[in-house]
């Protein structure tokens, strides 16, 4: 294979590469405006802390349960709907 074909197949790889890299962006929970999300658990941090990613838009975020709202049944993968008010989940439903 000669150096020729090599960079092809290296600009190639890179072409492809990059929108799959920075599909997933991790953004600060409170810069998500406030409303209904649907999101797929990526992480379980603790009990009122869980990484997620949101369906639509392909971001991630940790978010923080508030009020009586607990995270404690839910699972990697699981699909849940989200109320998200300045950054944290007062309510959440399995879906």
């Amino acid at each position: 294979m000669g150096t020729r074909n090599i960079l092809t197949l290296a600009a190639f790889a890179l072409a492809v590469l990059t929108p799959v890299a920075s599909y997933a962006s991790m953004v600060e929970a409170t810069l998500i405006p406030d409303g209904s999300y649907l999101v797929k658990v990526e992480k379980i941090v603790d009990p009122t802390h869980i990484t997620v990613a949101l369906v639509h838009s392909g971001l991630e975020s940790t978010l923080e349960s508030t009020g009586s709202a607990h995270f404690d049944a839910i699972k990697v993968n699981d699909m849940l709907k989200v109320s998200i008010i300045k950054g944290k989940v007062p309510v959440y439903a399995e879906q």
